[in-house]
């Protein structure tokens, strides 16, 4: 079987990527499709396709009953939406996703720091709560001295101390429901020395059965500070998949990449959730000005683009001592991607002088010791003091904090910025080349409204480009969109996310680890490519057959029987490949995408157990048809 679906992801590859690529690589764009205005039921389809993560079953006629006009402004006032209770209920054990950088560093100390602690090669936290947390692993694990760091720990309580020998033989080689009931069965006050007293590779093992408190003690017990970032993939993926308020997290996922930084630099494992809930999540919705200062003064933009260093030239600083060492000096990082990425846009009329100027401005913005999740403070001793011109604004000497934040006020409101964010917007949610008279429209409102991303929003939406046939399935999904939008088309339940991250990894977006400052674009050129559309397909196939851990696909929902034509009256679980796919692109498929359904079934036939209606869900699911947006 394994065989049968190498070979039909290849075929079906080889059949759609032609397609794909010839419509995602046009020369110029045809300004005059975007004049064309869709049919009212299309126009449902691309509302759903380009303001959610993918339409889910009855969200077109969800959509149909409101009215396009009022769910678009329910969307843009996700406050008038009650939330789903089943993100909530996946979200509640996520903890580092509400605790501040300080305590994130004491809950999840390194495994460096624990084993210092316990051979006496360093004193136990200040933080009572992080010695508390150091203190209790310690008691749990013995240490020794003379073996590498990564085999030093062993668990005071054995396996074999915890476990019978018919118990330990059913978590290792059980059947998923007898493991499920053996973790269930632990008494909770032996829950933690169980999970520590047994091999990281069985914690690994038990991750797909676990539930999710218990999964997540066995990624505590496996490496306490790699949480952080499971907690940031599950809650992403649970938001996507799961939210009412659908925009918002398109938003959200927008201005992460427009604002990027790295999760894998260093203290940016600690500084990154802090940073999405308190400088992106509050700040999608209103004013520009207010969510440029909220990522300038983040210590995770700080750290990440190096501002924190940055001094001015002749300010040094002290040792431990008190003794004067040479200084850090100035730089650039920040300033520079604050107008290339963030404002002004690469075209947006600044020189090398200006960045030297703005780098100068936002000398002293640093932060607290970094590693240990401290926060921002502006560093008064070593600003430079000297006069400033800014795009030919002068900035007099002597000023403080206050020379940056006129640096956020002056690019803010340049016209540049108006254009560029408009631009970006316009790109994510129309198409990789929107008609500059959109762009016009949508400037001007972010210049009158003095960067009410709202209501730029807005004029971009109620436009006729955005409904029109030159936006109409014009974008190609980004592997999370693709990823997302399967799950939620299927209908799919998700108990452990981690699995789709690890895949939307290998179709080449990690999450949150995008390296370079330009965040992931969503640019089709970036997505079409033959071995990503390969991948893209065995994933889809794997979907549709239920072969996806932590997800569950009801698959009686495609039918339980393949036949040519429609069922009959007396035959409601018979599919055709036509109404398989019409229930996943929620609207009639093209001949082409039947035509290549057809040939990659052909395979098929004849053999034991031929073609099956969740064989057909994964063929559409990999089509063109549905990698579009």
């Amino acid at each position: 079987m394994k065989k049968f679906r190498a070979g039909l992801a290849i075929l079906c590859a080889a059949t759609f990527v032609g397609s794909t690529v010839a419509s995602t690589s046009a020369n110029k764009p045809d300004y005059h499709l975007f004049n064309q205005r869709l049919a009212h039921d299309q126009q449902i389809i691309h509302v759903l396709d380009r303001l959610t993560f993918g339409p889910r079953p009855g969200d077109a006629a969800q959509v149909k009953k409101l009215g396009i006009k009022k769910w678009i402004d329910l969307q843009l006032h996700p406050d008038r939406i009650p939330e789903n209770p089943a993100l909530a209920k996946r979200l509640e054990p996520l903890d580092s996703l509400r605790i501040d950088q300080a305590e994130a560093v004491a809950k999840y100390p390194t495994p460096q720091m624990i084993r210092a602690v316990a051979l006496g090669l360093q004193q136990p936290p200040e933080d009572p709560v992080a010695r508390a947390a150091v203190e209790r692993l310690v008691r749990r694990y013995k240490f020794r001295k003379d073996l590498p760091e990564s085999e030093a720990a062993r668990p005071v309580r054995p396996l074999e101390e915890l476990f019978t020998v018919e118990q330990i033989k059913t978590l290792r080689n059980g059947k998923p429901e007898e493991r499920r009931a053996a973790l269930e069965s632990i008494p909770e006050e032996q829950m933690d020395d169980a999970i520590i007293a047994m091999p990281q590779g069985l914690r690994q093992q038990l991750m797909a059965v676990a539930d999710p408190v218990m999964r997540r003690r066995l990624v505590v017990a496996n490496a306490p500070q790699q949480a952080v970032a499971y907690d940031l993939n599950e809650a992403k993926l649970y938001r996507a998949v799961y939210s009412n308020r659908q925009l918002q997290e398109e938003l959200v996922d927008f201005w992460y990449n427009h604002f990027n930084v790295f999760l894998d630099k260093g203290a940016e494992r600690i500084l990154v959730p802090t940073y999405e809930r308190e400088s992106i999540r509050p700040h999608v919705l209103g004013k520009f000005r207010d969510l440029l200062e909220a990522t300038a003064i983040s210590p995770a933009m700080l750290f990440y683009l190096d501002n924190w260093q940055s001094v001015a030239p002749e300010a040094p600083r002290p040792n431990q001592k008190g003794k004067q060492r040479p200084t850090r000096g100035l730089n650039e990082n920040y300033a520079r991607e604050l107008m290339e990425l963030h404002t002004l846009g690469v075209d947006g009329g600044y020189t090398q002088k200006d960045i030297i100027e703005v780098a100068r401005c936002f000398t002293g913005w640093t932060i607290r010791q970094p590693n240990q999740g401290g926060g921002f403070y502006f560093n008064d001793r070593v600003h430079d003091k000297g006069e400033k011109v800014v795009l030919g604004v002068t900035i007099p000497a002597g000023g403080g904090q206050e020379d940056g934040e006129k640096v956020l006020d002056i690019l803010a409101a340049h016209p540049s910025t108006a254009r560029f964010i408009s631009r970006k917007l316009a790109q994510r949610f129309v198409a990789d080349d929107p008609p500059p008279a959109l762009l016009d429209h949508m400037a001007k409102t972010f210049t009158e409204t003095q960067g009410d991303i709202r209501a730029v929003l807005e004029t971009m939406l109620d436009s006729k480009e955005f409904l029109s046939a030159g936006a109409f399935r014009a974008k190609m999904k980004t592997p999370f969109e693709m990823i997302v939008s399967a799950v939620r088309a299927t209908g799919a339940e998700v108990d452990y996310a981690t699995p789709l991250a690890n895949q939307i990894a290998q179709l080449g977006e990690p999450l949150y680890r995008k390296l370079e400052p330009t965040g992931y674009p969503s640019a089709n050129a970036e997505w079409t490519n033959s071995a990503s559309l390969l991948g893209r397909m065995n994933f889809a196939l794997q979907l549709a057959q239920n072969r996806v851990p932590g997800v569950k696909v009801d698959t009686a929902q495609f039918g339980d029987k393949l036949a040519a034509k429609p069922a009959g009256k007396h035959e409601p679980k018979v599919a055709t490949p036509a109404t398989v796919a019409q229930g996943l692109l929620f609207s009639p498929p093209s001949p082409q995408t039947l035509d290549a359904i057809q040939k990659a079934l052909a395979l098929q036939a004849g053999k034991k157990g031929g073609p099956t209606p969740a064989m057909v869900a994964g063929l559409v699911i990999g089509s063109p048809e549905f990698q579009r947006r």
